[in-house]
């Protein structure tokens, strides 16, 4: 409601006047104004407010901002800017088992960002730090308790969760991985998971990735479900995920819009003998970024890349488009990117940093009619926010911090393509306005050179069942 003293109207930061509002924590959407005052929602109303900002945003949906649970931004600014222009405001780092070494070092830099950042520490990150850099061999026991030494104090300093990158890693052992998830699971930390493996042979490792929870208590997170199983073989993946959830297993999953994966050429998941695997040929791999951007790969080039260039993107178009949204179509499913490893210059490797939430809306929402705008709002706000921990953030509520999205459900679209077929950093249409703890950042296409965002710090506290 709107204060009065001494009959003076209070004045907001920023009024957000006639939006179609829309709360996926009560299923709720209605039309008011909305006044945003020192970082938080203050009001919502339909009396007439007023701010030192005033937006007439009639017919236009106003929602939490995104919350990208799948991310590896780590601080860079040029990634920021690609995923506030399609609306994010918060992202969870740290993913794929990769993540600063150096993790007070990180916070102390990035107080102060673009969007907020949640970072976790990575399973690949503790290997290094105690010199296991060879990624097909265990680490010995003396190392592992050296790496649960420094996954604690990653904790003490605020990293929320602890994840693997398993594929990238396939000499790790089972001892280390569950030794590690224990002092997660001891203080109550989220496991994100990307799997020892992907395709048919992997759905044993999705098995391995369950049996975390099972074994340790840990609450785990399956990483980008369709760049894993996507390839024919999402049912049965699907299958495993919901009898471990009907188990009573802390179990979630986040999965993108994409049906061709990238990552680093020289990593693991592009060793020698994967396009057997996957079932294809080299003109099936695409090279993201470097010299070859946005070539077809033959098994020269292929070679080249792995011997002289290892860090450029590779892009693997291996999936099945249909699977992509047979998964999202799964209620306990969360949307992510995975967006900010591979960038060339500034420009990312992969439509997927600059296309998937608008994608989402479009393909799944406004085209296919699979979810109510409410629902997939949901998924990319509440769901993510709920999993993470964040209070106050993925809804519309008074004292709510004012991250906030302001898109048009009729025009949203995005733009981005493969390099193979246009250009990855296309900003999307149908975005009007995003805000980060109640500040402008995106204003239409433009982004606004502001450093709104904070870094969100989790307690390190022993776990206790709630």
């Amino acid at each position: 409601m709107v204060k009065e003293k001494d009959d003076v109207r209070m004045k907001y930061d920023v009024v957000i006047k006639k939006g179609t509002i829309i709360d996926p924590k009560r299923k709720k959407s209605t039309v008011a104004n909305l006044g945003i005052l020192n970082g938080k929602i203050s009001a919502i109303t339909r009396e007439d407010i007023v701010g030192d900002i005033e937006l007439d945003v009639k017919g236009k949906i106003v929602c939490p901002g995104i919350i990208d649970i799948h991310a590896h931004v780590e601080g860079n600014l040029d990634c920021a800017k690609v995923l506030a222009a399609m609306g994010v405001t918060t992202v969870y780092n740290g993913n794929c088992g990769m993540s600063p070494n150096n993790m007070k070092a990180f916070y102390n830099k990035y107080d102060h960002f673009l969007i907020n950042q949640i970072e976790q520490i990575g399973h690949t990150s503790l290997r290094e730090q105690v010199g296991v850099i060879d990624r097909y061999k265990p680490s010995s026991n003396e190392e592992i308790e050296k790496m649960k030494i420094i996954l604690k104090e990653a904790f003490s300093f605020g990293a929320a969760g602890l994840s693997f990158g398993l594929e990238y890693v396939p000499g790790s052992s089972s001892k280390e991985v569950l030794e590690l998830a224990e002092v997660a699971a001891k203080y109550g930390k989220l496991v994100s998971i990307h799997t020892r493996s992907d395709c048919y042979g992997g759905l044993s490792t999705l098995r391995e990735a369950i049996d975390i929870t099972r074994k340790t208590g840990a609450s785990v997170n399956i990483s980008h479900l369709t760049y894993q199983f996507g390839m024919g073989m999402a049912t049965e993946a699907l299958h495993m995920i919901e009898e471990a959830l009907e188990e009573g297993l802390d179990i979630s999953v986040d999965s993108g819009l994409y049906s061709g994966f990238a990552t680093a050429i020289g990593s693991a998941v592009f060793d020698e003998g994967c396009t057997d695997k996957w079932g294809c040929d080299y003109n099936s791999l695409i090279a993201g970024t470097g010299k070859y951007k946005g070539q077809r790969l033959t098994k020269e080039i292929y070679e080249e890349l792995r011997r002289d260039y290892p860090e450029d993107t590779g892009i693997g178009m291996v999936g099945e488009e249909y699977e992509v949204f047979e998964i999202l179509d799964k209620p306990y499913v969360m949307v992510c990117t995975d967006a900010g490893t591979l960038y060339d210059n500034g420009i990312p490797g992969h439509p997927q940093d600059a296309g998937t939430y608008p994608k989402f809306f479009r393909t799944m929402v406004r085209e296919q009619h699979r979810l109510t705008l409410i629902d997939a709002i949901s998924r990319c706000t509440y769901m993510p926010a709920k999993r993470l921990g964040l209070d106050n953030k993925g809804i519309i509520e008074i004292g709510a911090d004012a991250d906030i999205l302001i898109f048009d459900a009729k025009t949203i679209e995005d733009k981005s393509n493969y390099p193979c077929f246009g250009e990855t950093e296309t900003r999307p249409e149908g975005i009007e306005y995003v805000f980060v703890n109640g500040v402008m950042t995106v204003k239409r296409k433009e982004v606004l050179e502001v450093n709104a965002g904070e870094i969100i710090k989790d307690q390190c506290k022993l776990w206790a069942w709630e």
